[in-house]
This record gives structure tokens, sequence and C-alpha cells, in this order.
């Protein structure tokens, strides 16, 4: 056998690593959010939880691994180099699919992009070998292509997206009308009946989506459960709601025992029935190596035997779930899409990830009609008594901070549970990404966290996810397509070259997404670290206002050289980093409120002064934007440079500028502001040596002296220059008022 077929096997080998570490940061999603996002138990419990789940899931998956060899071409039409060129496109298109997924937090399909990754890699192989053969059309091509399989798993799709979001909000509503969010009172009442609703569906879910397929349990025994199931659901709901009312007597929280067993269950679910979309191929590429091996080492044989039934090792599904487990725990990527799911979901308004689209406010818009036709035609006491359900809890009501409360992840994992067992039962396809996901998006909705003030932005990310759904179908057809070719036509070379490829994006991926993490980190609060402690909040003020200070002038100084010197890369260094400046004063002004709560009731005056400083950073960063920008285009454009007159004045300017902000700054850090004046009077000067400099353009422009273009960015750059230090020098006189009002003593004066 030839060397290259051995080194294909030890990358499936490494790519099924990559592939298992890429599916958990995408599908983690489906099992832990509905844990993290209630807070049912710290994120270490609720890891061990999924991570037991894991790693029985794992060992009960044997039974699916035909999916990867046998379920979307015909092995026996193809021979050992075809399937192994194949499952070497399969898993270079699947690792780097996911990897593009997780690096922006967006959730997708590990089972479609498998599926639809074979579908393309086969396509390509079968699509080589008709044009290699005269007596073939393309008409062939069913002879080597399950075609039916894709079709079927599209139709799930539209079907599992639109009926889970209706029932995920249908149940979420009458949950809420029945609980309200001061649930305690009714829980105590009804409590045990409704998680014991909620545990049977778990327990079925469980049972026929996490175990059926394991092989450990023998199909009459399902059978047997088929034919009764009315009855056993029925006797094990009693069985469960009486387990729960004991222990609510002894005083358990029976709602976080139902979510964490409905964690376990999803995980439990997600590793015996998704695993063969990690290692699937890679482990079908080692079957088929021993086989050709065993046959003498004959490339050109059929692999018929790929067909037959199949029993995974076992010591490599322990190995899988091992390397799963460590990535649940260790993986920023997935915590990155389960941050997205939970930032759609959250009940509380804030910053929100995506922005608007015309859609999303056409759709509010007629939802906003809609509720206005209900206002006027429905009778006034049945919706005062439909608002009195549904009143939000108050501020010194919500306790520790949880993104929404236990009763809405309860009726997650239930509908999503019900959903996905039912669905299989009835051997019908669908995705428990996509299922999960949109429940969580209906009862998000009927739980009104979709407000008049995050609607649009919350509808934009649930369309751009689902799109991101249907994009991977194609995405991971015309990648396993293309790649497939490549390998099939450069032989050993385009092996070792798509292998560095891969490589290198998958290591660009993860310095994209540390700088994509770090960027969101940046526009976190200011005091997001600094607890309730209000002179932490102080401090930590000060500190972010120095850092900002010295950043812009840090921006402004290389902005001026860069574009006297002509640098573009240096300019559009600059623009991102003010745009992300920007965006980070921004995000500081949805802050405010978080930050204003932790401040005691007399700190009021101080408060005044910290809003006034927020809104003078937002508008210097502004100021900024305005001269990065234009100085950018300039030179991106290639236009002239600046005269030397132009010249002369910027560094004089740009020199003072930094004066000015190197004074702020000291001042800021050593809390003195007792040269306030000084700054003042530095600022006057400034601005008349700007005046000056506007004057002396305006001669040249008269006398045609310069270009038009140059003209005008010299003249934009000495306007925004002035708003920028007139809202510094705001700043801080604000500031020194924010710090001589941390006294309470002082708003009693």
């Amino acid at each position: 056998m030839e060397t290259i077929y051995t080194v294909i096997v030890i990358i499936l080998l490494i790519l099924a690593i990559l592939g298992l570490v890429v599916g958990v940061s995408n599908d983690a999603v489906n099992f832990l959010n509905s844990a993290i996002g209630s807070k049912a138990a710290s994120r270490r419990v609720i890891f061990t939880v999924a991570s037991v789940g894991i790693l029985l899931g794992t060992m009960t998956s044997s039974g699916m691994m035909e999916v990867a060899r046998s379920g979307v071409f015909h092995p026996d039409m193809f021979t050992f180099r075809d399937v192994m060129m194949l499952f070497l496109g399969v898993m270079f298109a699947n690792v780097i699919l996911l990897d593009l997924f997780n690096t922006f937090g967006l959730p997708t399909s590990t089972t479609v992009s498998l599926v639809f990754g074979l579908l393309g890699a086969a396509v390509a192989v079968a699509s080589v070998k008709i044009h290699e053969d005269p007596s073939l059309t393309a008409a062939d091509m069913s002879h080597y292509i399950n075609s039916g399989k894709a079709l079927v798993i599209i139709s799930g799709i539209l079907s599992s997206v639109v009926i889970a979001f209706i029932v995920g909000a249908i149940v979420m509503f009458i949950s809420r009308l029945i609980f309200t969010f001061r649930y305690q009172k009714v829980l105590s009442r009804f409590g045990a009946i409704w998680c014991g609703i909620a545990f049977t569906a778990i327990a079925y879910f469980a049972l026929f989506k996490g175990l059926k397929d394991s092989g450990l349990i023998r199909p009459e025994f399902f059978d047997m459960l088929s034919a009764h199931i009315g009855w056993i659901l029925l006797g094990f709901w009693a069985l469960s709601s009486l387990v729960m009312f004991l222990l609510q007597l002894a005083k358990v929280s029976i709602l976080k025992v139902t979510i964490l067993a409905g964690t376990f269950s999803l995980a439990l679910a997600f590793a015996g029935n998704d695993l063969v979309n990690f290692i699937g191929v890679p482990l079908a590429g080692l079957d088929s190596y021993s086989i050709a091996a065993a046959a003498g080492g004959d490339d050109s044989m059929l692999m018929g035997k790929l067909s037959e039934p199949v029993i995974a090792n076992p010591l490599y599904l322990l190995i899988a779930g091992i390397i799963m487990i460590v990535t649940l725990w260790t993986s920023k990527k997935a915590r990155s899409v389960s941050d997205t799911e939970i930032n759609l979901a959250k009940q509380d308004e804030g910053t929100e990830r995506f922005g608007s689209t015309l859609f999303s406010r056409s759709l509010v818009r007629v939802a906003l009609t809609f509720n206005g036709w209900y206002e006027d035609h429905a009778p006034a006491s049945f919706q005062r008594a439909i608002r009195k359900r549904f009143l939000p809890l108050r501020a010194d009501e919500k306790g520790a901070h949880a993104h929404f409360d236990l009763i809405r992840a309860t009726v997650n994992l239930t509908v999503a549970s019900i959903l996905i067992a039912s669905a299989t039962s009835l051997k019908l396809p669908l995705s428990t990404t996509y299922v999960t996901f949109m429940v969580a998006m209906g009862s998000s909705l009927a739980d009104k966290a979709w407000g008049r003030e995050s609607a649009v932005y919350r509808i934009t990310g649930v369309i751009t996810v689902i799109t991101g759904w249907f994009v991977t179908a194609l995405i991971a057809f015309i990648i396993a397509l293309i790649v497939t070719y490549v390998l099939l036509w450069g032989g050993t070379w385009a092996v070792i070259a798509v292998s560095l490829l891969c490589v290198g994006m998958f290591i660009q991926s993860s310095i994209t997404h540390k700088r994509r993490t770090d960027k969101e980190h940046k526009t976190e609060s200011l005091v997001s670290a600094s607890g309730n402690n209000t002179q932490e909040v102080m401090n930590n003020i000060v500190k972010e206002i120095s850092g900002i200070m010295t950043q812009t002038t840090e921006i402004y100084s290389k902005t001026i050289r860069a574009t006297l010197e002509e640098d573009r890369k240096t300019l559009r260094q600059m623009v991102r980093e003010s745009n992300d400046l920007f965006y980070n004063a921004r995000e500081q002004k949805y802050a405010m409120l978080p930050t204003l709560q932790k401040l005691h009731d007399h700190y009021i005056e101080a408060g005044y002064f910290y809003v006034q400083v927020v809104d003078y950073i937002s508008e210097m960063s502004k100021a900024l934007i305005h001269i990065t920008r234009p100085c950018f285009e300039h030179i991106d454009n290639n236009h002239r440079g600046m005269s030397e007159e132009q010249v002369e004045d910027l560094l004089k300017i740009n020199d003072r500028v930094s004066e000015i902000y190197d004074h702020i700054r000291i001042m800021l850090q050593n809390n003195d502001y007792s040269d306030t004046n000084v700054v003042l009077e530095m600022r006057d000067e400034l601005f008349g040596m700007i005046d000056e400099a506007v004057k002396n353009q305006l001669r040249r422009i008269k006398t045609k002296a310069t270009s038009t273009k140059a003209s005008m960015l010299y003249l934009t750059i000495l306007n925004e220059t002035k708003t920028m230090v007139l809202q510094s020098r705001n700043i801080l006189k604000s500031q020194r008022s924010f710090m001589e009002n941390q006294d309470p003593a002082n708003d009693l004066k």
C-alpha cells in the first residue's frame, strides 16, 4: 500500500480531534444554555453534570456510525482511493466550516455540515469517475449518490424551525400565566406536578433519543415500550411527581433538579447521536484502510464492505468522550456560541450584539400594529388580568442576576426534549441545534423578553443565525466539492498543501476569535469587575478615563504623522482603533444604568456628573473618527499630500494637543485638579493656533496654492481637532466635579 494512504489516515485522526473540538464548541449551546442562563447551579456543577452525560453518550454512539459510511453515498461504487480522498475532503470542509461559525459565535448544525459535506465530496468523486468513463452520463450520478437523504434533511430543517418556535412560545406563555415571575407561592402548590411532567418529558427524550440507537438496549424492548408508551409515561409522571413532592418537603429546589436532569439528558443525546458528525468519517477512513490492507493494499478495490454494520471500538469512543469533556471545560469558542443564544434570550435590556435591519424593523411595526388592535378590541378586564400575570420583577426582587428565571429554563428543556424525542420516534429528521435554539427564542418572545427597546436587535440576531443554518448546507457542499476535486487531481502534493492551508486557517480563526472577544470585553461596563463598592466604582471610572485619554492621544498623533508620511498601513490601523474606541464609548451609555445603581442614594450629584463624562467621551471619540477616516480615505485614494505649510501647521498643533492631553492625564491619575485653569489656557492658545491656521489655509485656497482634496482634509482635521479638545476639557471639568461630589456630605450642602 502506498505511503500516502497511511499519511491520510494520520491526517484524518488529527482532523477527528479538531472536529471534536470545534463540534463541542458549536453544540455545547444545546445542553448548557438553559442551566447557565438561569444560573440553576454554578458553572462547575453544570459542566460536571454535562460531562457525565457526554461520557455516557459517547459509549452508546456506536449504532450511529453507519451514517458516515453509507448514509449519503453508495460505497460499493467507489474504490479505496476514492473513499480516502472523499473522507479527507469531508473532514477538511467540516473542520473549516464549523470553526468559522464558532469564531463568530454562531451556532449551526453539525449534522447538516456532515451530510452536505459528504454529499459534496461524493458528487466530486462521482463526477470525476463519470468524466473518465465515456460509457457513463450525468444521469448515472444516482447510482453513486443517495440524494434523497439531503432532501429529507432540508424538509426537516424547515419544519423543525417553525414548529419549535411556535410550540416554545405557546408553552412559555401558558407557564408564565400559571406561575408568573413571582412563582414561589404557586410552585409550592403545583410545582411537583408541573416538574413531574417536565421530568417525564426529559426521561422520554433520553430514552428515545439518547439510548434507542445505542445498541445497549435490544430493539424488541423498544418495541414493547412503544406499544404501551401512554401507560408507561403516565406511571412515570405519577412516580416523578411524588419524588418531586418529597424533595420539595426536604427544601430542595425541584426546578434546579429538573434543569440539571435536562442538561444531563441533552448532553447524553448530543454525544450519543452527534459523535458520528465528528469522528464517524475518520473512523470510516481507518476501517477502509484496514479493509484495503487485508486485501493486499489494492487502491482500486471497491469498498462495498463499508455498507456492513459496524461496531465502533470502545477505546476510540472513550478517547473521544474525554476530548469532548476537556473541550467543554476549556473552549472559549464554546462560551462565545453560548453567549450568542443567551444574549438573544436574556430578560433584561442592555447591550445588544446585533444591529437593526429593515426586515426586523418592519416586523416590529407589524407586531405593534397588531398589539394596538388587541388593546382596542380586547376587554379591559382581560388585558389587566394578563398584564398582572406578566408583571416583571423589581430590581430589589431579582437577587442574584440571571439572564432568565428557572421557569423558562425548565420550559426550554422540556419542550426541546418532547419535540426531539417525538420526531425521533416518528423517524422524522431534525437538528438538535435548531430545535433547542428556536424553542429558546420562542420562549423568550412569549416571556416578553423582546421589548420595544430590544426587539429589532433580537429579531436581527435570530434571522442571522437562521440564515447561517441554511447557508451551512450550501457552504459545506461547495467546500467539500472543491477540496475533494483538488485532492483527486493534485494527489500527494494536494494533500500536503490542503493540510497546511487548513492548519493556517485554524490558527488564523483562533487569532480572529481572540481579537473579537478582546474587543467585546473592552465594551463591557466600566464597573463590571468592581463589585458593589462605591469607592471601587469611582476608582474604576478614573482609571478608564485616563486610559481613554492616553489612547486618544496616541491615535491622534499617529494619524497626523501617518497622513503627512502617507503611511496607509498605519492609517488603516488607526481607523480600526478609533472605531473600537467609539464603539466602546457608545456601549458605556448602556452601562450607565448598572453603574448608577451601584452608587448609593446620596451619590445622586456624583451620578449626574458621571452621565456627563460618558456623554463627553462619546463625543470626543466621534470627533476622533471624523479625523482618522478622512485621513485614511485621502491616502488610500492616492490623493496629493499636504503642502509644506500645512505640514508645519499640523505638526505644531499635534504637539500642542499632546501637551494638553498629557496634562489632563496627569491630573486624572493624581486626582489633583488644581491646574484645570492651566489646561483652559492651553486650550485657548490651541484654538488660537487653529483659527490662524484656518485663515492661512483660506488664503492659500484663494491663490490656489494647494489641491482641493488636501485643503478639505486639512480643514476637516482642524475643525474636528477643535471639537475633540473641547470635549476633552469638558471631560476634565465634569470629572473634577464628579470626584468632588463623592462625599455624601456635599450632596447635603
